[in-house]
């Protein structure tokens, strides 16, 4: 029996005063109950929480990371004192032309070339010096260099490592 309609007919002939009574409670019982309440500010604040959370954990993983990155980079530099010298100061190989710096610490001699006639400066002297546990023919200077700015026309001097 159900509150949808009138029971088939199947050989009785009505309803019975408990039956009538049943589902008339349980029609009252479905027009009144009332409807459920949603918190609707407190799910929204706590997923806002939630992804908070998600992104406070991203940031960290990538800080760590990059610390590790840091301090791998730190670990491996060369004990030398004269490769640890350029490699803490990088403005012994930097020619700053209009405010763009160019480091030019490690490259090949033709490369460093290739770079100061782009950006418009000549070559001057070209010097050689030995340096241990460095790659030969590569910048370990440049002058006049960073942070003095040069101009376009200037003539840039190199210093190329040899062992």
């Amino acid at each position: 029996m159900n509150g949808y309609g009138p029971r088939p007919l199947d050989g009785c002939t009505g309803d019975t005063s408990f039956e009538q009574e049943l589902v008339s409670a349980l029609n009252d019982f479905a027009n009144n109950a009332p409807a459920p309440h949603f918190d609707a500010t407190g799910i929204q604040r706590r997923s806002r929480r939630k992804r908070a959370g998600l992104i406070a954990g991203v940031a960290a993983a990538v800080a760590v990371a990059g610390g590790g990155t840091a301090l791998a980079a730190i670990t491996t530099s060369s004990p030398d004192t004269s490769s640890s010298a350029a490699a803490s100061s990088t403005d012994a190989t930097t020619v700053m032309i209009s405010g763009k710096k160019i480091d030019m610490t490690g490259w090949d001699s033709g490369s460093a070339k290739a770079a100061l006639v782009q950006a418009g400066l000549k070559l001057g002297t070209v010097t050689e010096k030995a340096v241990p546990n460095c790659k030969p023919t590569s910048v370990i200077g440049v002058s006049p260099h960073s942070p003095h700015s040069v101009s376009p026309g200037d003539t840039i001097n190199l210093t190329l490592c040899t062992r």
